[in-house]
């Protein structure tokens, strides 16, 4: 019997685990949430609008992912709940 290892997206922390992962991203993008709002790194960034958003992503997520504050281009679902559709994407945010 083989055993299924759990797909993953594509980190730079080469984790192939879900589960590990998981945590990982939880634990360094909350160290990289308080760095942020203990810097003044937002205060020339507008609240609440879009064009923020790509910059406060990249911020907490960089050393996780290549990605990182890019807008996605593919529909997206983390265990059973599903990001807004691609086509709707810009009109969600």
């Amino acid at each position: 019997m083989t055993k299924e290892i759990p797909m993953t997206i594509e980190n730079k922390l080469g984790i192939t685990n879900s589960a590990e992962l998981a945590k990982e991203e939880e634990r360094l993008s909350k160290m990289q949430a308080i760095k942020l709002f203990e810097s003044d790194a937002l205060a020339n960034l507008p609240a609440g609008k879009f064009s923020t958003l790509p910059f406060i992503h990249e911020y907490l997520f960089r050393d996780i992912y290549s990605f990182a504050g890019e807008i996605r281009d593919v529909n997206i679902a983390k265990g059973n709940f599903r990001f807004a559709p691609l086509m709707y994407l810009r009109e969600a945010l």
